[in-house]
């Protein structure tokens, strides 16, 4: 008798603790992998190319190395730009230009995970794309990269979009290839290619404030088959915040922000992008109109301290429906580019409160204007200038910001007139570039047609 009563206390007792174990387990699984259809705060990690959390980070490099990578990659982010836009110029409007960044002209680069189990992926971050892509096996011409290749045929949640899918004519360079599948073709800047199928997969992401958050296997991305001849075999990809048709941000609320800090500082961990419900759309906003997936805001003036400079706000009007002109707020380029009379206002101001006490260099005359001397020393009180846009929404650029330490006793403005392309095509285009955006969160709802600037500390965002 007392045998029994024990037998039927321990099995009580396990009864007990496995209702507990599943329920713990349940609510720690819950916890820490949540399947939202739409995640309410998707909060992502932004490595800078110069962060000492980039995978291949090199400690060797000093500030001038950086800085002349820096000046480098501005001068082909905008020569991307231009040769997106030029050749979308005979595009469609509903197809993307099939020109892709490089790692020498992008600035921030994620990572997520792809696939059921999840594959981990580490891409440039693009808002002048609109596709993202990772590589796929199998591989025709695949380049060798760090990490696990994404196989699809190992994913639960993997599926390709037939060729009666809705999506397919968005799809860019190709549409139905011979096998009735939906393709896709990019070119690179270099003239060589990515292509692949479009599918729908599940992403995951490590999110700051909530753990692992995957998306289900809705999320359209091109399964790249052919990348060959891709140089950049430190990433497995790209992730397009530009809005289309197959863009993840169409499918996420239409809307995403970011928050920059410090881009010279290697140590700053605090740059974040927010995608979705939980973006911060808080500050000043101005009209956001998109064309061919990039993002244009309007520009109407300039001022350093308190005198506005004489620039006609015509020329920073967007005047084609191409978008050859007008200005480009991006994420790829460190430097700002403004047509040559806006660039001339802003330089001439410059020397004219400069030039009477600092020493000219002219190791980028032609570029910019230089000075010897150091930011943190030579130019205190340096009035702050400032972008004013439409609708009074204000860019403020304090020294940092504005001026860029090129070598130990050279700086040099962050402002650079726009160019011809090499075939001397006018874009008339400028572009505010991310040391314009520093210290600030920057929020883009595509929907309400606005993006919104918030000048604010990105450490105080962390949750």
């Amino acid at each position: 008798m007392i045998v029994t009563k024990i037998s039927a206390i321990m099995i009580m007792a396990v009864a007990i603790f496995t209702i507990y174990f599943i329920t713990s387990t349940s609510t720690i699984l819950a916890a820490s992998t949540v399947i939202p259809t739409r995640p309410q705060r998707l909060i992502i990690e932004l490595i800078h190319r110069d962060s000492i959390r980039f995978p291949y980070h090199n400690r060797n490099e000093n500030v001038s190395d950086r800085v002349e990578r820096a000046m480098k990659t501005s001068i082909s982010r905008f020569a991307y730009l231009q040769a997106k836009i030029i050749k979308s110029s005979s595009w469609n409007e509903n197809y993307e230009a099939g020109i892709l960044p490089s790692i020498n002209s992008s600035l921030f680069f994620m990572n997520f995970s792809i696939g059921r189990p999840p594959i981990p992926q580490f891409t440039i971050m693009d808002t002048g794309s609109s596709l993202l892509w990772v590589q796929c096996l199998p591989c025709n011409k695949c380049y060798k990269q760090f990490g696990p290749t994404f196989d699809p045929s190992k994913s639960s949640t993997y599926s390709e979009l037939p060729c009666n899918s809705p999506y397919c004519r968005y799809s860019p360079g190709s549409a139905c290839n011979l096998f009735g599948k939906c393709s896709y073709n990019l070119t690179y800047m270099d003239g060589f290619s990515s292509s692949g199928i479009l599918a729908r997969e599940t992403l995951t992401f490590k999110a700051s404030d909530e753990g692992r958050i995957s998306l289900p296997g809705t999320m359209i991305f091109g399964c790249g088959h052919d990348n060959g001849m891709f140089h950049d075999r430190q990433v497995t990809g790209v992730f397009g915040l530009g809005f289309g048709k197959l863009s993840l941000v169409s499918h996420l609320a239409s809307s995403f922000s970011y928050c920059i800090g410090n881009l010279h500082d290697p140590n700053y961990i605090h740059n974040k992008l927010v995608l979705g419900h939980g973006a911060r759309i808080e500050g000043d906003s101005t009209p956001l109109e998109v064309i061919n997936g990039r993002y244009y805001i309007t520009l109407e003036g300039v001022s350093v301290g308190e005198r506005k400079l004489e620039i006609d706000p015509k020329i920073f009007k967007r005047k084609t429906n191409i978008g050859k002109d007008g200005v480009v707020i991006d994420t790829g380029s460190p430097a700002t580019w403004l047509v040559k009379p806006g660039f001339e206002a802003l330089r001439e101001e410059v020397k004219a409160l400069l030039d009477v006490w600092l020493t000219r260099s002219y190791w980028f005359d032609s570029w910019t204007v230089c000075y010897e001397g150091v930011i943190s020393r030579d130019v205190v009180g340096f009035p702050a200038v400032t972008f004013h846009f439409a609708d009074g929404a204000d860019l403020v650029l304090d020294r940092e910001s504005l001026f860029l330490q090129a070598w130990p006793n050279v700086f040099c403005m962050a402002v650079f007139p726009s160019f011809a392309d090499h075939d001397h095509h006018e874009t008339n285009l400028s572009l505010v570039g991310m040391m314009a955006q520093q210290n600030y969160n920057v929020a883009f709802d595509v929907s309400g047609k606005k993006v919104t600037f918030q000048r604010i500390d990105c450490e105080l965002l962390d949750d």
